[in-house]
């Protein structure tokens, strides 16, 4: 494993309201505090695999707020650069579940405390020890300013060599996809590693066929083009070749987190130096696991836990 360079990532985090069972928000009394949001699940799958993971962030000055900083700082996450912002509440979300695994969120983020954070908070020193910025969509739809923030964080990435993903991790909650396609344009010119759902390059590029999404994204030069297709398994296209990962079969309870432990895999893959093929299965496996536990990062796996379902070594319960 890379032990030389870690990853670095940014974005909000919500304490997560999980229902106890499923069916129609309306009708569910009952809730659970979690904790969520896209770019802590990331940090917390890419901890879990045996990665330095270094998050910003900014949180509510409240008990909500330190219950997230406490849940992060307890997985491993380097937390040196999350600030808790008097004057904010932490942003809270509920989810709906459905039978089949599927579900829905309402959000209750906004005014978000990551609404401090300006270009000139981020510093060459949060780039120490890094092999690989991620970025997310959710961050860029937070806050207009938020795409020079990560403008910012990539002309930094780029003076030293780092490598940029990128998941576009679409939320029309938070912005229409026309503000989302002006951002992305400014943003993927600079990335290296794109990690998209079907749908979500579907929606960016106005085309349906992959073809068609590929010849959208051909003139922005990105090296490796990953589509994740949940349970039909994944693509990554690199340099005019195809390589195809193909789906594990779990009983799938919650779908929510799937994709953000997909880029986990993905990403420890890549700073592993893991052949195509490998990255993929490595990267559908932690997918497929996050689904098969309720909430939004509690399904993430550790290193031992990969190893034991990939069938790299014997597990001995007693």
């Amino acid at each position: 494993m890379s032990e030389e360079f870690g990853v670095l990532t940014i974005g909000d985090a919500m304490i997560t309201m999980n229902p106890t069972t499923t069916g129609p928000m309306r009708y569910v009394n009952n809730f659970e505090r979690r904790v969520g949001g896209a770019d802590l699940n990331f940090a917390t799958g890419c901890a879990r695999l045996g990665l330095k993971t270094r998050w910003i962030s900014r949180l509510g000055k409240d008990g909500f707020g330190r219950v997230i900083y406490n849940f992060a700082r307890g997985e491993g996450v380097d937390v040196s650069h999350v600030g808790l912002e008097e004057g904010f509440a932490t942003g809270v979300n509920f989810k709906e579940i459905r039978e089949d695994g599927s579900g829905k969120t309402c959000y209750y983020r906004f005014p978000t405390p990551m609404s401090v954070l300006t270009p000139e908070s981020i510093t060459e020193e949060m780039f120490d020890g890094i092999g690989v910025l991620h970025l997310t969509g959710v961050f860029l739809a937070l806050d207009e300013k938020n795409v020079s923030i990560a403008l910012r964080m990539i002309e930094i990435a780029g003076k030293k060599g780092i490598t940029v993903s990128f998941d576009p991790n679409i939320r029309l909650k938070l912005w229409t996809i026309e503000q989302a396609r002006e951002a992305f344009r400014q943003i993927l010119p600079h990335v290296g590693i794109l990690l998209t759902g079907l749908e979500e390059i579907q929606l960016i590029s106005e085309r349906e066929t992959v073809e068609d999404c590929l010849a959208y994204l051909e003139p922005f030069g990105i090296r490796d083009i990953v589509i994740k297709d949940g349970a039909r398994g994944s693509q990554l296209f690199r340099e005019g070749k195809l390589f195809e990962g193909e789906p594990f079969h779990v009983n799938a309870i919650d779908t929510v987190g799937a994709g953000d432990g997909f880029d986990a895999g993905y990403i420890y893959g890549h700073l592993n130096g893991m052949a195509p093929e490998e990255m993929l299965r490595f990267a559908n496996a932690v997918g497929a696991l996050v689904t098969t536990v309720w909430g939004d990062n509690e399904g993430l796996p550790y290193l031992e836990d990969m190893n034991a379902f990939l069938g790299n070594e014997v597990v001995i319960e007693r």
